[in-house]
This record gives C-alpha cells, structure tokens and sequence, in this order.
C-alpha cells in the first residue's frame, strides 16, 4: 500500500526524493489535510511522513494528534522529516493506544484486558470540581445542540456553559490569553459581557467535518443570574 507524504506543494518533489526507496507515494499538499486523513483511513499505510513545517502548525500538530489516537492507523509509522532532509523524526504513540494495535495485530483483541478509557471533559467533570484544564470553580451545564453564541461578532456553537465560562467550537481563530467581546442571545435576554479566552486546541472534522477552534473562554463581567437562567433554558 502506498506512503503518505503531506507537504506544501513546493516542497513535495524533495521530500519525494528522499523517500524513494519506500516505494509508491500518495502526496498530499498541507492545505488537504481533511482529504489526506480520509485516505489514510481507507489505505490503511504503513508510513505516514509529514514535512517538518507543516507539522509544526496546529493543522498539523492536529493531523499528528488524530493518528496517534485512531486505532485505524495503529499500525502506521507516523515520521516528521525535513524537506532539506536534515531532520527526521519518529513519532511514539501513547502507550494504551500500542498496546490495543499489539493486541489487534495478533487476534488477541478480544482475550486482552480492557483497558480504562480517557475521560472525556463531560466525563471528568462528573463527581469533582474542576475543568477544562483545572480551572472550573462553578457546575456547568451541556447545552442542547444549535445553541450559539458570539465572540467579537463571529458566531461559535456553545458546548457547555456556566456562570462563569463556556467551552465553544469556533471556525474564527481563537487563541489562548485572546480578550474577546461576548454576546448572547435568546428570546428573552441579551447579554453583552467582556471575556477571555482560557486555552484553545485546533481541531481537524468538527461539525459538518469543517475544521474548528475549541476553546474555554472565561466570563470576565457576567451577569450571574441571567446566565444561570439562560443554561436552565438551553440546558440539554
């Protein structure tokens, strides 16, 4: 099965070069991230090489992440080389996710213990008080799904939101330590409050498969109460 290369466009014919000896080569240039992940999950490769620049981005960095997770592409060797050919670098996978392709790999999967499964944010918010990254103070509530808010006038789906914060999927970039303007509408209220954003990850297929922005973003002058009657409505 054929090696998947990503990389710009002008820098495709070098890196193919260099890995002429790995036989046939299916390239992607760093804008197709999103159509590259969909071959890897139907070819199957046993290499995956992302040229350094690109896997420096949070595009890439993304891209990096989800194969290491997938267990589709367990079996794949994910590289990050140098067009210059001057750095190449293996990327490890984290241990439960190689021990579920050893297990794949020999037919044991369904003989092998269980492992645990990472918490999910909603998971880990159950039973103790913190969040995101350790830094809830209040419960807050899952919302049902269209609920929308806006972040200097861009729109960005609401996840979850308390008194104090909101976890968002925004298709605006957002970055950590950003100050950003907070409306929120509904049929009863509107609410305008100054806010910052807490952390941020890029995330390749979210809603529709478009790329996104998930973010804590902290309430900095909120209204209290009127956000607590505006997650009692659009609670899920």
């Amino acid at each position: 099965m054929p090696a998947v290369v990503i990389a710009a466009s002008h820098l495709t014919a070098s890196l193919r070069e260099q890995l002429s000896s790995e036989g046939e080569l299916l390239t992607f240039a760093d804008t197709e991230a999103i159509q590259a992940l969909q071959a890897m999950l139907e070819q199957r490769p046993n290499l995956i090489v992302l040229e350094r620049l690109f896997a420096a981005t949070p595009r890439g960095a993304a891209l990096i992440n989800r194969i290491k997770t997938d267990p589709l592409l367990a079996q794949a060797e994910v590289r990050v080389m140098s067009h210059t050919g001057d750095y190449v670098r293996q990327i490890s996978r984290p241990a439960v996710a190689a021990a579920s392709a050893a297990a794949a790999a020999d037919g044991r999967r369904a003989a092998a213990p269980e492992q645990p499964a990472a918490p999910t944010p909603e998971a880990a918010s159950e039973g103790r008080p913190v969040d995101w990254h350790g830094t809830r103070r209040v419960t807050r509530t899952r919302v049902r799904s269209g609920v929308e808010l806006q972040l200097d006038g861009n729109t960005a789906g609401v996840v979850d939101v308390s008194t104090m914060g909101a976890q968002v999927l925004s298709p605006t970039i957002l970055r950590p330590n950003q100050k950003v303007r907070v409306s929120i509408t509904d049929d009863e209220v509107v609410l305008r409050f100054r806010g910052t954003v807490i952390w941020a990850r890029y995330e390749l297929g979210g809603p529709g498969g478009r790329p996104v922005y998930r973010a804590g973003v902290e309430f900095v002058d909120s209204d209290g109460a009127a956000l607590e009657r505006f997650s009692a409505r659009v609670r899920q």
